[in-house]
């Protein structure tokens, strides 16, 4: 499982032209989900997130969590983040999920973050969402199980 997590100013998805969901501050988290992921997967990308120390203490240093500031988080499902590229011009999506098995996952770690009193908000599985976001930083960190 993979999260490519921005910290953001705001961020926002859209289906159709219609705002579905959007945050201020906080986290933004694109997740890719692997054919063999799991549940354990989600444990330990869930707590690594909320307690990843990326935002500013009062000193101006990247010391405090998700957690310690109650900021939001927004998920986006994102099965290209699992795009092989070494061969030819055309990325695979091979290792990438399919949708039966990666939308139960995606649902799984929103209510994993859930249970851990974060205010999450979602993009819509497999919809073809336009995602906007006014980056804080910047600050793009890749975490993988």
């Amino acid at each position: 499982m993979r999260a490519l997590i921005q910290r953001v100013k705001s961020a926002e998805v859209s289906v159709a032209g219609e705002k579905i969901s959007s945050i201020k501050s906080g986290l933004l988290i694109f997740l890719g989900i692997k054919t063999d992921d799991s549940e354990k997967d989600i444990d330990y990308l869930v707590k690594k997130i909320v307690n990843c120390r990326i935002f500013d203490d009062s000193n101006g240093v990247m010391n405090e969590s998700l957690i310690d500031q109650e900021k939001e988080l927004l998920v986006v499902s994102q099965f290209t983040l699992y795009a092989e590229t070494k061969k030819g011009n055309r990325p695979s999506y091979q290792l990438a999920a399919k949708g039966d098995v990666a939308e139960p996952l995606y649902q799984k770690f929103i209510t994993k973050v859930k249970e851990m009193n974060i205010p999450v908000q979602t993009g819509e599985f497999g919809a073809d969402m336009a995602v906007s976001l006014i980056n804080d930083g910047p600050v793009t960190i890749l975490m993988e199980s």
